[in-house]
């Protein structure tokens, strides 16, 4: 049985991490997409969550708009997609903590659910899973549908939505 973390989602998220740059080598270049020589940031929990806050209502984002995001802000040419998403799930958790705890409102805490995947996929790891990502994005107005050939709900028509990658 896993051990529960006894830090709470919010407090990941605030941990005093900084951001790294670091600069691609030969080993990670083909892993990453990269080549040598580029610089990239692995971001902080709080990184992540700064650039959510920015999607308004009416917008959404993906992964790979939210690391040319990240990118952008720390003037390299990539961000960690591993550690982006690891994050992107700590965000998560810990705005729908925040609602829980009553930290937050639906209107103040970390957007989350306007992150959808590249190709306008909900998150089933996201808190409550995709059930509670298509409640809250059909609050806002957004269309679910269901994708026939693999199953999965996406927002239609989700490109006319997103946010400029810089």
């Amino acid at each position: 049985m896993a051990k529960k973390s006894s830090r709470s989602w919010r407090e990941k998220v605030e941990a005093g991490r900084e951001a790294k740059v670091v600069e691609i080598t030969a080993k990670t270049a083909g892993r990453f997409g990269a080549r040598m020589g580029q610089k990239m940031i692995i971001p902080t929990p709080k990184d992540v969550e700064i650039v959510i806050r920015q999607v308004k209502e009416g917008e959404l984002i993906t992964p790979s708009i939210l690391r040319k995001r990240l990118a952008s802000l720390y003037q390299v040419d990539l961000a960690c997609p591993l550690t982006t998403g690891i994050f992107l799930w700590i965000v998560a958790h810990a705005a729908f903590e925040d609602i829980q705890m009553r930290r937050a409102t639906q209107r103040t805490v970390t957007p989350y659910w306007r992150v959808v995947k590249n190709d306008g996929t909900l998150f089933h790891k996201f808190p409550g899973g995709v059930d509670v990502q298509k409640t809250l994005l059909e609050e806002e107005g957004y269309t679910i549908e269901e994708r026939a050939s693999k199953g999965t709900l996406r927002v239609k028509e989700f490109e006319r939505y997103l946010v400029r990658p810089g």
